[in-house]
């Protein structure tokens, strides 16, 4: 949407001496798994709901700041370290939008607090057919009584966070919509897309209502191989101080009734 695209600008570079990001809890992969992003299952029962950064493979927003990574150093050319430079918008991939993003004194993302983004989380399937998860939409699905609300869309059915090519028809998730969750107090609402709200919208109505109640967006989920049902969540971004979102790491367990 128009008024979305305040994130240009905002990207940010770091470097790190080994490409290890931060994670919930450090798991390893099973032997033999290649690491991209279809190899989702963790040898715990974990399994790994988030979109592999790669400028080749990852959706970037209309106008928000390209992904680019670099090799300072690189053991394999002979250098005595490995050395990367990192550059991308706050909101790449898997992310999480902080109250900041549209609330003016809303909390910087590194002041949300945990307890919404860990716990019991509900992934909703919503049919390729629909674009606009209104409230009518919502209303055919099960999903009063959960905490976190997830939704497994057309992004999901058709690869598309796994295709660099952006695509404006994603499945969003309608200002109606979002109001009921908001009143039912839901505390966190994610989505398999880079947005939650229409492309081009008037207004960003789904992001003020969400945001304006503290709850926080995650968006760009990778659910493709996660089917509908009731899971554990964690899902937790890089601590940036001062900023509106940031990259998360999100990983899922499903719950044992």
């Amino acid at each position: 949407m128009g008024m979305e695209r305040r994130r240009i600008g905002r990207g940010f570079t770091f470097a790190v001496v080994v490409a290890l990001w931060g994670v919930a809890c450090t798991q390893s992969q099973p032997a033999g798994s290649s690491g991209d992003a279809k190899e989702t299952s963790i040898s715990t029962g974990w399994i790994d709901a988030t979109a592999t950064l790669d400028p080749a493979t990852t959706p970037v927003y209309a106008g928000d700041a390209p992904m680019k990574f670099d090799f300072l150093k690189d053991m394999r050319k002979g250098d005595g370290f490995t050395l990367s430079a990192y550059s991308m918008g706050a909101h790449s991939g898997t992310h999480i939008d902080a109250p900041m993003h549209f609330v003016r004194d809303g909390a910087s993302i590194d002041r949300v607090p945990l307890e919404p983004l860990m716990g019991p989380a509900r992934v909703i399937d919503i049919p390729d057919s629909v674009q606009s998860i209104n409230a009518a939409e919502l209303s055919r699905h099960d999903w009063k009584g959960s905490p976190r609300v997830l939704f497994r869309t057309r992004s999901s059915l058709r690869h598309w966070m796994t295709s660099n090519t952006f695509h404006r028809d994603f499945a969003y998730v309608a200002p109606d919509a979002a109001q009921l969750l908001a009143d039912a107090g839901v505390k966190l609402v994610g989505v398999d897309y880079i947005s939650a709200e229409q492309f081009a919208a008037p207004a960003p109505m789904t992001h003020r209502i969400l945001l304006g109640k503290g709850i926080p967006i995650v968006e760009g989920l990778f659910l493709e191989n996660v089917p509908a049902g009731d899971y554990d969540l964690i899902v937790l971004p890089i601590k940036v101080g001062g900023h509106e979102g940031a990259p998360a790491r999100a990983i899922l367990r499903k719950r044992v009734p």
